[in-house]
């Protein structure tokens, strides 16, 4: 599946697999599929389902915005069949979502963002960058840049993700251009793909919130707001939410969620 360029491979759930050995066979682009990441869909006891990604390299996520809207998206196609458009719940290591789609639209409801942190100073190759921190289910960090085209993502980016001053987890780092209002371009490198993806759910949300943040100040309370985020693949991803005495509530990130191809991996 793709949700707006971000690549996965879906599976549900089977007892006895190595999850992390798996994936990095499946999520290989020459000798197996090829894939940013792996998705497991298995049951839950928090909530109607439960989601597990397991990156390229074999780590797992807590989380992945266009990953639950791909599973979303297989949810609805192969499990809800006849119940409509019902909003059910994912269980994630970040907490639960609430998801909903349509045919090959689907959008989820993120855990509330934590831990931002604006204009953090860090010393990067004998230079001093401004990066904005907040995790929107996983860490991200805000660059803003621009000629965003011209950014070298694979070769600047490893510096910010393995920084000490983000450490032990690390950090997705992604590169961000204002556009126009209510429009920012973006290219994110994804942690545990270790690379550029072309295109990052959490990473636009994170991207979306401090934008919005940096270019209104003073609205602490507002309802309905939106951005859109303009993804190294072309498509937009949407971002909709709430902020109540300037905590953001209520994050929607909604885009497309397509089948590419179904069939069998050899192990």
């Amino acid at each position: 599946m793709s949700g707006a360029g971000n690549d996965f491979l879906v599976l549900e759930a089977v007892k006895g697999l190595p999850l992390k050995k798996l994936a990095r066979a499946m999520c290989d682009r020459t000798n197996g599929i090829g894939a940013d990441g792996l998705l497991i869909l298995g049951p839950s006891r928090k909530a109607e389902y439960r989601m597990r990604i397991i990156n390229a390299d074999g780590s797992e996520a807590e989380m992945c915005g266009n990953g639950a809207r791909c599973l979303a998206a297989y949810i609805a196609r192969y499990k809800r069949e006849g119940r409509g458009q019902a909003t059910f719940t994912i269980e994630t290591l970040a907490g639960i979502l609430d998801a909903e789609a349509r045919e090959e639209q689907a959008r989820v409801r993120l855990s509330p963002p934590s831990d931002y942190r604006p204009d953090i100073a860090l010393m990067v190759n004998k230079r001093r960058v401004i990066v904005q921190y907040i995790d929107t289910g996983v860490p991200h960090i805000i660059i803003y840049v621009d000629h965003l085209k011209d950014i070298d993502v694979n070769r600047i980016a490893p510096a910010f993700r393995y920084h000490k001053k983000f450490m032990p987890r690390g950090t997705n780092v992604n590169f961000v251009e204002q556009l126009k209002p209510g429009l920012v371009g973006i290219r994110t490198y994804e942690r545990g793909v270790e690379a550029e993806t072309k295109a990052c759910g959490t990473g636009s949300v994170a991207a979306a919130l401090v934008t919005f943040m940096k270019t209104h100040p003073g609205d602490d309370n507002i309802t309905g707001a939106s951005m859109n985020v303009l993804t190294q693949s072309g498509e937009v991803l949407n971002v909709i939410f709430d902020m109540a005495r300037g905590q953001f509530k209520n994050v929607y990130l909604k885009g497309s969620a397509h089948f590419i191809a179904q069939g069998q991996f050899f192990v």
